[in-house]
């Protein structure tokens, strides 16, 4: 049974937050919002359970913006400590009557836990994630190290690295690349800067000369960012202070999301959607009106936001906007546009007539997406969601004749997981990749059915992704950008695979820097850094189940029919690891089904001279551009395919300059492992002559045997001692004993060996000098 406890309390309408003190169950604190105004509203408090109330405080930061926050705690040791959360985060030590801000974390402030074994360790949560105190919030963690920004939307440029882009949801847009070049891991905070607009930003530009960046944000604000000299210009459509006001008093109705896309058609050409398409073809010095209001228009449903009671008109609370703008890639002048309100309308000839083409049982929807075929220019796909009117059905769809009819193709994605964008692959015919509220969906054949894509990815909302430079790039809410590489491995995706096959690799670009990814795994995570692509070739390989003896080869060979490298699955019995010495050489994976092997772009590993400790690298040096051949041999079996290397778009290297590096470094490699091979082989005979030399007696006999075999001994001491630092066991006894000879030559090739193959005079002639003396 219940019973009434607000007698003291204002004969007010609105919404209450209630906190009991653990310290004192009777006395209770409610956060009361006002449906008249402010004055009567603001935090009560009560003595005895309920019976009987007193207003403490008017203080308007306490119910400010009540739709959206209205969060009441209370310390559990002392009740006079009470916590109140809005925008900012208050405290008050006597009872509700004087606050202080708590800060030194993120704002927008939505949860508190308080340890009720130890106060002072706080736990609060808001728009930056969360963070921790221990000292009743006089500092905090760090939030800045956590991947919890909120994406609404994805686009990227075609740079190398390329950059993803996004508006982030209470804070700046980003802009961020997706691998660190130099870096040795992977992607920190100097991989990414603030772009355009703000936190719900669509960002826009030329992909392939990304200077100037269209953002916006809420209520229809936008500017153009000069990337090159960190300046912007605002150039809203209509400069207009909505913020308080109902949608119906609007000039222009903005989602929170509001569309802005660049023209792959029209020179200098930007297209921003409120109600209407909006078009400027100066940077915002103009705009022009492109289509009518091409959504529903319900007057009734463009009311104040927020309410009934206190109003929270920021602009996300708008309807009857353009949530989604699509220009055809095939075809100029045909845009697509979706609205939150379920309607799909198309335009033939660049926005001089429309006609609404939305799925007749498509039902009253936020329509978030709308992707073009990049086969077909009749054909398209739409991903709605109407969780806003507690539906959770999957809901999406796709036509071939340019909207006149359209087929429900979301059966295989459960009903929890609904659905906010669709995308097909840009090479593979029909198969589609789905961002729903419980993350990423596949489907092989144009729809028909689906099935999870989840791998390592968190279990988060997907709120848009695209496919761009043979990647999956996902915008998350919550957990940040995610990148799914290797996008090759799903278009060859074949079910009846059983015999060995090895995948087409995708195309690789010559750069610098590396990955975890480089080996074997295929973690791509990390709690501290966004993790690099892997650097090297990704190669795929599909096995049978093989005999306990069955060896897999790899071979690559270059255009000419050269052998670059050969990996196997046998480990090299004779490999001795020591310090300062080359490391093992790759081994191949022999498991039935899929195998991963990444190959760095190197040539064979230099061999070394157990067990003399040298400074350097024996990496063989990166091949040139160009296509190489590469074969898989698994016992009796034979696959086949091609490998591209690209080169580096930032590099001014000629193919001659590739050529001659490529000369230089294979003579010097060639001519260290010969070196390293006799230095073995008489050290090797050194040791037999001085072993057989003690076992042969002194007798006369024997004279000129121990003779010449001390001869020899010292003969082959004084060549060993010349070639190689034998007293170097440790990374500084480099400093303590003078380097030998092949140790000096080794520190030519690594001089040499670069990731911008440029081998310079001093080189050559340093090269040619140790040769002859060699």
């Amino acid at each position: 049974t219940w019973n009434t406890i607000h007698e003291g309390l204002p004969e007010e309408k609105g919404k209450v937050a209630v906190a009991v003190c653990p310290s004192n169950s009777d006395k209770v604190y409610c956060l009361l919002e006002s449906d008249t105004n402010k004055e009567k509203g603001g935090l009560f408090v009560s003595m005895n359970a309920g019976k009987s109330w007193s207003r403490v405080s008017g203080d308007h930061r306490l119910i400010q913006r009540a739709w959206y926050y209205t969060e009441v705690f209370t310390d559990p040791e002392n009740e006079n400590m009470v916590y109140v959360l809005s925008a900012p985060a208050l405290r008050s030590i006597d009872g509700g009557k004087t606050w202080e801000r708590i800060t030194g974390t993120h704002g927008d402030y939505h949860d508190l836990w308080i340890n009720p074994d130890n106060p002072k360790n706080l736990c609060i949560a808001n728009d930056g994630g969360a963070a921790i105190s221990f000292n009743r919030g006089k500092s905090w963690s760090r939030q800045s190290n956590m991947p919890t920004a909120q994406f609404y939307r994805v686009t990227v440029d075609n740079l190398f690295p390329y950059n993803i882009y996004g508006g982030q949801q209470d804070n700046t847009s980003v802009k961020i690349a997706n691998r660190a070049l130099g870096s040795w891991y992977g992607i920190t905070e100097a991989n990414w800067s603030a772009s355009a607009g703000g936190e719900s930003a669509f960002l826009a530009f030329d992909p392939d000369n990304p200077r100037y960046v269209l953002g916006g944000s809420y209520l229809g604000t936008i500017e153009a960012l000069d990337v090159e000299s960190r300046a912007s210009t605002n150039i809203m459509a209509a400069p207009i202070q909505y913020l308080g006001r109902a949608a119906s008093d609007m000039k222009y109705r903005y989602n929170w999301n509001a569309p802005i896309i660049w023209s792959q058609h029209e020179a200098n050409t930007f297209y921003h959607a409120a109600q209407h398409l909006l078009k400027t073809q100066d940077m915002g010095k103009t705009w022009t009106e492109v289509s009518p209001d091409l959504s529903k228009n319900e007057k009734d449903k463009q009311i104040k936001g927020g309410g009934p009671y206190t109003i929270e008109a920021v602009g996300a609370e708008n309807y009857g906007t353009i949530s989604y703008v699509a220009e055809s890639p095939h075809e100029a002048g045909v845009i697509w546009i979706t609205t939150d309100d379920g309607q799909v309308q198309l335009t033939k000839d660049n926005g001089d007539t429309w006609q609404n083409v939305t799925p007749k049982t498509l039902k009253e929807s936020l329509v978030n997406a709308i992707d073009i075929s990049p086969h077909d220019p009749a054909k398209a796909y739409i991903a709605a969601t109407r969780y806003k009117f507690n539906d959770k059905t999957p809901s999406l769809w796709k036509t071939k004749d340019y909207g006149k009819t359209w087929t429900n193709i979301s059966d295989g994605i459960p009903y929890d997981a609904y659905t906010r964008v669709v995308r097909e692959d840009t090479e593979r015919k029909g198969m589609l990749i789905a961002g729903t509220e419980t993350g990423i969906y596949i489907s092989w054949n144009d729809g028909a059915n689906w099935q999870a894509l989840q791998l390592n990815l968190p279990a988060t909302p997907i709120n848009d992704l695209i496919i761009a430079h043979d990647d999956v790039i996902v915008a998350t809410s919550g957990r940040s950008f995610w990148v799914l590489d290797d996008l090759e491995l799903l278009r060859q995706y074949n079910t009846e695979t059983k015999s060995t096959q090895i995948f087409h690799p995708a195309d690789v670009i010559l750069a610098s820097g590396s990955s975890p990814l480089d080996g074997n795994s295929s973690d791509g995570t990390n709690p501290f850094y966004g993790v690099n692509p892997a650097s090297g070739a990704v190669i795929y390989y599909h096995l049978p189940e093989l005999d306990k003896e069955a060896v897999v080869t790899l071979e690559i060979k270059d255009a000419s029919g050269n052998l670059v490298r050969r990996i196997t699955s046998e480990k090299d019995k004779q490999y001795q690891a020591y310090d300062g010495g080359p490391p093992a050489k790759p081994t191949l994976s022999k498991t039935e089904g899929l195998n991963r092997f990444v190959w760095d772009l190197r040539y064979p590993i230099m061999d070394g001279a157990p067990t003399a400790y040298i400074e350097g690298s024996y990496r063989g040096h990166k091949v040139a551009p160009g296509t190489y051949s590469i074969s898989l041999k698994a016992g009796e079996q034979t696959a086949t395919t091609s490998l591209e290397v690209k080169p580096n778009p930032l590099y001014e290297t000629t193919m001659e300059e590739y050529q001659a590096y490529h000369a230089f470094m294979q003579s010097a490699e060639a001519s260290f492992n010969e070196m390293h091979q006799m230095v073995n082989q008489l050290y090797q005979a050194k040791g037999q002559v001085e072993s057989l030399l003690s076992k042969l007696s002194d007798d006369e006999k024997h004279t000129s045997i121990h003779k010449a075999g001390k001869a020899l001994v010292k003969n082959l001491t004084a060549w060993d001692e010349d070639m190689i630092q034998r007293l170097s066991k440790a990374y500084d006894d480099v400093e303590n004993y003078e380097n030998k000879f092949t140790a000096n030559y080794l520190f030519m090739i690594n001089h040499a060996e670069s990731d911008i193959p440029k081998v310079n005079q001093p080189n050559r002639d340093r090269k040619a000098e140790l040769d002859a003396e060699w």
